[in-house]
């Protein structure tokens, strides 16, 4: 198509951007014949989570971008599987196998699966992943145990914190890790860096509860709980750092995966909970759901990653048709100076048109 042409397509509002804002789309990525599906994480091109097929039990997804890109990561002869986070090149979840639930870790294949459960764990999963590291929990002497690996079951570190009664590592970032621990009857959020002994405690002061969710560079995100109601939360390394993300109105709130000094999650108002992205204050709240088709019911926002020109956030939203939750791909992009130039141009040949 000749520079003429582009342009008069766009005039014609055959494509469409914003100049002044980044484009927004959102992608469907429930696979064909799936009853419901959910999107976990996401790392420059690829989406992981899970997908259900009619009465059978979930399993494992990857995806590159479309419905149709959908891939297996179940292993033969488990009963079930699903994937929680992607580095871009391996893939962490929980597999079902032999009546056990067990931490797993992938390389894009089924076969590639590898079985991350330790020794004498009755029952764990991996549910971030940072390079060669993977964090989650698992269940030793009937205590659930903050947990993180480098690859392989033998190398299974524990991070539960002295005192704890319950633990679980939900994030990680280099050789940071984010999540919460009960101690004293009180689920705290905390910070780790490597070993039990590195624990910091995030609890704000004040809060009934609180847990880490996400974590990226200095920033740790997740919620807070007052009044019996959790705030989506952010820190920054302590306690004191806590910032109330709760947007206005809402009646509760959460982080589910920060990146680049943004977070998503989710902000519950009247009609339920709606996908949700900040940039570090409760005001630059900006609601994903309101991207959705009219109809859709709630929506929750799970992982979020960028290269500065284009964002992608997984979530899942519940389809109006079938009311069963349908994994989602939304996706933000800044328009190259010149693909912007001759948006300006289409904007004014439109213009010129309407006079």
């Amino acid at each position: 198509m000749s520079i003429h042409r582009l342009v008069a397509a766009l005039a014609a509002g055959v494509l469409s951007a914003s100049v002044a804002h980044a484009q927004w789309s959102v992608t469907f990525l429930n696979p064909d014949g799936a009853s419901s599906s959910v999107a976990s994480g996401v790392w420059g091109t690829q989406q992981v989570g899970s997908a259900r097929f009619g009465t059978s039990t979930s399993r494992a997804a990857i995806w590159s971008g479309t419905a149709a890109s959908w891939a297996d990561l179940t292993p033969a002869d488990a009963s079930q599987a699903r994937a929680n986070a992607t580095n871009g090149v391996q893939q962490v979840g929980q597999v079902g196998f032999d009546g056990v639930l067990r931490a797993a870790l992938w390389s894009g294949t089924a076969a590639s699966w590898v079985d991350l459960n330790p020794a004498g764990s009755t029952r764990s999963e991996a549910l971030a992943i940072s390079g060669s590291q993977q964090v989650g929990n698992a269940r030793i002497d009937g205590v659930t145990r903050a947990s993180l690996w480098s690859g392989t079951a033998a190398s299974w570190v524990d991070l539960s914190p002295a005192g704890a009664t319950v633990s679980n590592a939900l994030a990680i970032s280099g050789s940071q890790q984010a999540g919460s621990a009960s101690i004293g009857g009180v689920s705290r959020a905390g910070l780790w860096s490597g070993t039990a002994a590195s624990w910091v405690d995030l609890h704000p002061s004040g809060a009934l509860q609180s847990g880490a969710r996400a974590i990226d560079g200095a920033q740790q995100a997740g919620f807070a709980v007052f009044d019996g109601l959790p705030r989506a939360s952010l820190w920054t390394g302590t306690a004191v750092s806590w910032v109330d993300l709760n947007p206005a109105g809402a009646e509760r709130s959460e982080v589910l995966g920060a990146f680049a000094g943004q977070q998503v999650g989710y902000a519950n108002f009247s009609l339920g909970r709606r996908a949700a992205l900040w940039s570090g204050t409760a005001g630059s709240y900006f609601d994903l759901a309101g991207l959705l088709p009219s109809g859709w019911g709630e929506s929750v926002a799970t992982g979020i990653w960028s290269d500065g020109m284009t964002t992608s956030i997984t979530g899942w939203g519940v389809d109006p048709i079938s009311g069963e939750q349908h994994a989602l791909l939304w996706t933000y992009v800044i328009p190259s100076p010149g693909a912007a130039a001759l948006l300006g141009m289409a904007g004014l040949l439109a213009a010129r048109r309407r006079r």
